[in-house]
């Protein structure tokens, strides 16, 4: 299995050393496109390791590693040139695996990415099953929808439905089809079951401001739409 990692470092010298020497080792190293955006790179590319500097464009490593930390265990290791132990120490808080003081010897940052890796992957196979939609983010693997700093939790069937609808999103989802997949998954559900769970959904959505965005189409079925950002 490749392993990804996510390399959140503005300076393109480092940021090229490091993909370079990771390579040789069958490392993949991606970074953000946008360095306001990051969150959007790491649901994306959904990486094995993340590795974050301090001093970032727009937002400090700091702020990804909790927005990260929200979503997923994902090991992360911090890059810092700042030697304030209090770095470190907040860096740890924070839930990170590691700190590199820069400058550092590449040798020792992989063979330290190496080891948070084979630590984390060859006992447990940690996939993140995370999606966004309309600018929340849907956490498959903690029942969770997250949006605009405001969080609801869902019980089975309404996860497994609103991601049945999100799949297709923009596409009317028979009752019928929806019924077939809640069936085929081993839960029971007749008609009107479905139609609780669908109002459910609906209220728990709107409730953390997402109005209107799975639409009944009647005497057809349901549809998510994604709205304009």
């Amino acid at each position: 299995m490749e392993m990804k990692i996510l390399l959140i470092e503005d300076d393109p010298s480092i940021f090229s050393m490091i993909q370079e020497r990771f390579a040789q080792w069958s490392l993949l190293v991606v970074g953000p496109k946008n360095f306001q955006k990051v969150m959007d790179d790491f649901i994306e590319e959904k990486p094995h390791l993340v590795l974050i500097d301090i001093q970032l464009p727009a937002y400090d490593g700091f702020h990804w590693c909790r927005e990260i930390r929200h979503l997923s265990k994902v090991p992360i290791l911090f890059l810092s040139s700042r030697d304030h132990p209090m770095d470190m120490v907040m860096a740890m808080q924070m839930g990170a695996d590691d700190f590199i003081q820069k400058p550092f010897h590449m040798e020792v940052l992989l063979a330290k990415a190496q080891a948070i890796l084979r630590r984390t992957y060859d006992y447990v196979e940690a996939k993140m099953d995370v999606t966004r939609f309309n600018n929340a983010v849907i956490d498959y693997a903690r029942s969770e929808i997250m949006y605009d700093g405001a969080i609801a939790s869902l019980t089975k069937n309404e996860l497994f439905i609103l991601r049945i609808l999100v799949e297709q999103a923009n596409r009317i989802v028979s009752r019928d089809e929806l019924m077939r997949k809640l069936w085929d998954d081993e839960r029971f559900v007749n008609d009107n079951t479905l139609s609780v769970n669908v109002n459910r959904l609906r209220a728990k959505l709107e409730d953390i401001g997402l109005h209107e965005v799975i639409q009944t189409k009647k005497g057809l079925g349901y549809m998510a739409v994604t709205q304009g950002t």
